[in-house]
């Protein structure tokens, strides 16, 4: 039986559905995030836990870099608590390179490679192509085939992030919508943002995967109010109502030391609740520690 790893929608007061909304940043290890984001004095190796309890999701961005060990992916499930879902940035061996067709042994290894030992933390994989990729409708139709809808009796969700003009054409969206793959949304960026949300109920992809990249330095939380009641009114609305989907919205690039700020405010407008800190405890920093 193939089983989810994430919590289903469920009904508003009002009887509507309304899906989960999970809200993060890209990473959880960052110089400039320390005695900011994490309280002076915490060791590194419980910053995953800290901002496991802050944020409702993480997107690991060392699983693009470089091959994670198993016993990676089932200590960070097991640092985090219930409720809270990564999404994985697939590998750059996957995705970088001519033909997205021939990679299928690159798909198949990493797939393989332990990302189901997260159980019910694992969340969407990102498949992130390079700026210079343009659109190919066969070679990515090619490649939508190879991705996987499950491994080890757990269902996996995909979605692509384009980022050449090329790919702003409606043939790639039906390609997407065909394979239930989601078009990420990236917004505030250099890149194009090819924006499927509004997609009917049953078609396409089950969940929303947005990336918003201008955070500012002259902003404290990151982005004026005004923009993030907006995003936070964007991601209410793609959680309800009869085409109701799943939200991940990640707080990306832009000026990274304010990207914990900005999600955190968005947790806080959309109402979420959040577990309480960790307790205090001694420990020694990490020497494997990585710009995950």
């Amino acid at each position: 039986m193939i089983q989810r790893a994430y919590s289903r929608e469920a009904e508003s007061s009002q009887g509507e559905r309304v899906a989960p909304v999970r809200i993060g940043v890209g990473g959880w290890t960052y110089e400039d995030w320390r005695g900011n984001f994490y309280p002076e004095g915490l060791v590194q190796k419980r910053e995953l836990e800290y901002a496991s309890r802050r944020l409702s999701s993480i997107e690991i961005n060392g699983t693009f870099y470089r091959t994670q060990k198993p016993e990676s992916f089932e200590r960070w499930r097991d640092e985090t608590p219930s409720g809270f879902v990564f999404a994985l940035k697939a590998p750059r061996y996957a995705t970088q390179r001519r033909v997205l067709a021939e990679a299928g042994p690159s798909i198949e290894r990493f797939v393989a490679g332990g990302l189901t030992r997260l159980g019910d933390r694992l969340g969407p994989i990102n498949w992130q192509l390079p700026p210079t990729t343009r659109f190919d409708a066969a070679d990515v139709a090619a490649f939508f085939e190879l991705l996987p809808k499950s491994h080890d009796g757990l269902a996996l969700r995909h979605a692509i992030e384009a980022r050449h003009e090329s790919f702003r054409t409606p043939e790639f969206v039906a390609l997407a919508r065909e394979h239930r793959v989601a078009i990420v949304l990236a917004a505030d960026s250099k890149y194009p943002c090819i924006d499927d949300t509004a997609a009917p109920a049953g078609v396409g992809a089950d969940f929303v995967y947005a990336r918003i990249m201008g955070t500012r330095e002259d902003e404290a939380a990151g982005y004026p109010a005004a923009a993030l009641d907006a995003w936070a009114e964007r991601a209410r609305q793609w959680a309800s109502g009869p085409a109701a989907r799943e939200v991940f919205l990640y707080v990306i690039s832009g000026f990274k030391a304010r990207n914990p700020a900005a999600a955190m405010a968005l947790i806080d407008r959309l109402g979420e609740a959040r577990p309480p800190p960790p307790a205090d405890r001694p420990g020694e920093p990490d020497p494997d520690g990585e710009d995950l």
